[in-house]
């Protein structure tokens, strides 16, 4: 049987090449001197300086099952793969199911007709059944006594048989999911909710009834979206492994294999090129927020998430560029208030999630948060700077209120003292349900979904309205 695809939902090369990004980035400009001298010398070369965790890697159950099965009645299993030999022979003693594994070396790729005549020498006098998943396992199904298809699209014609084979027996096992729909989990949609935020200058601004203006901060609310979406595909692809030890990340198509890894490399670039295109539509400071927002991103990507608070301030920087950005998709400055209100608030919400995943460490094993600097002995520490944070935003708020700048624009500004209880309580209920081990998500995305949090989001933009 093959390994890629087959045995397991992904694919050790490009898990590999990951890896290896992840450990060095410059690597990228040396994968294509590799490439160059064959794909057999490039697998080589990666598996040299990577390995696989093995026990992380997601399998595709149904056929697992089967070749458990089929090992205890006595069958002999291969594992013949296009992969590397040696991370081949690494997953084939985890499974231990085996009696054999092959791989390409540093000059034949085992693919198609080489693996083919490879399979052949082995059984040069005996039938063989076959287990793949596609299209270059088409020549090797030709030749099997039994055809084994795993997770295959059904597009693909692997019962597609000259009629001297009309006769083979053909085994279906763990249909995929719809790529359509993991490619759209993927792009986590939920999460364009953050980029509400755009909107905020145009509503402090008094300028939603000003359609043009409404239509440049929807463009760059779209534009802000697929470039998030972007980096969630690169984010995602370089944490496979902690998101595979994680409770709720597990699910992700990438980590759970529900999604190729192919579509990856080929869906972030694109989502990039998108938002970007999108971009040129607006102001060239709006195009220069976004590309600071995507190199910071990528960045706390490969490095930063992993520094002890650096990972906080980074996350309250990438929500604050996104009011940034909309203040210059409108044509409006960002006034010092708002900056500081969205350094304290975004702070201290990102405290928040850190507490809320060390909170989860109790009664576990684990030490620290997969992936962060983070460990349940910072709980408090998280606790009190957060809340504290928090707190500052609300009386950075209050002096707002008081600012010269402030009263002129508003015709009734007492009327915006009934935000701050309403802000402060909005705070105070997030906090609680963390100390209680309630909260189970992101804060900001518990506070947009949350009922109770939206009427007083609500209420607030109600104040405003009637001080204006």
């Amino acid at each position: 049987m093959d390994l890629d695809g087959t045995l397991i939902k992904t694919d050790v090369l490009l898990e590999s090449v990951l890896l290896l990004l992840k450990k060095n980035p410059f690597f990228l400009f040396v994968l294509p001197v590799w490439l160059i001298k064959g794909r057999a010398y490039l697998k080589q070369q990666i598996a040299q300086r990577v390995k696989l965790r093995c026990d992380l890697l997601p399998t595709n159950p149904q056929f697992l099952d089967y070749l458990q099965t089929q090992q205890q009645e006595g069958r002999d299993l291969i594992l013949i793969s296009a992969s590397n030999q040696e991370p081949v022979r690494q997953i084939s003693n985890h499974f231990g199911i085996f009696i054999d594994a092959i791989g390409s070396d540093g000059s034949v790729n085992l693919k198609a007709e080489n693996k083919l005549a490879r399979i052949l020498q082995l059984n040069s006098e005996s039938t063989f059944s076959y287990a793949g998943n596609s299209s270059a396992d088409i020549p090797i199904w030709k030749e099997a006594g039994e055809v084994l298809a795993v997770n295959c699209n059904s597009a693909l014609p692997y019962n597609d048989f000259d009629e001297e084979d009309s006769e083979d027996s053909i085994r279906v096992f763990d249909a995929p999911a719809s790529v359509l729909g993991s490619f759209w989990k993927a792009m986590r949609p939920h999460q364009w909710l953050k980029n509400i935020l755009l909107f905020l200058p145009l509503m402090l601004s008094h300028q939603f009834n000003q359609l043009d203006l409404v239509l440049q901060a929807v463009t760059g609310f779209i534009s802000f979206s697929l470039c998030a979406s972007s980096v969630y595909f690169v984010n995602d692809m370089l944490d496979l492994e902690s998101d595979r030890q994680h409770h709720g990340k597990s699910s992700r198509p990438f980590a759970s294999g529900e999604l190729p890894l192919a579509y990856g490399f080929f869906g972030a670039p694109l989502l990039l090129i998108a938002a970007f295109l999108v971009a040129t539509l607006l102001p060239v400071e709006f195009f220069l927020m976004l590309l600071a927002y995507y190199f910071l991103t990528v960045f706390y990507s490969l490095s930063l998430k992993r520094f002890f608070f650096i990972d906080a301030i980074t996350l309250t920087t990438l929500y604050t560029l996104r009011i940034v950005a909309g203040s210059a998709a409108i044509y409006v400055t960002t006034t010092q208030w708002l900056l500081w209100f969205s350094f304290l608030m975004f702070t201290g919400l990102a405290l928040l999630k850190r507490y809320t995943e060390t909170n989860k460490l109790q009664g576990q094993q684990d030490t620290l948060v997969q992936g962060r600097a983070y460990s349940a002995a910072n709980r408090k520490m998280l606790s009190a700077v957060g809340i504290t944070c928090s707190a500052l935003a609300v009386v950075v708020y209050m002096f707002y209120i008081m600012a010269p700048e402030t009263t002129v624009l508003y015709s009734s500004p007492a009327l915006l003292w009934g935000v701050s209880p309403l802000l402060l309580y909005l705070l105070a209920r997030i906090w609680s349900k963390a100390f209680r081990g309630e909260l189970e998500e992101d804060p900001l995305l518990f506070a947009i979904r949350d009922l109770q949090s939206q009427i007083l989001v609500v209420l607030c933009g109600v104040v405003i309205f009637l001080a204006i």
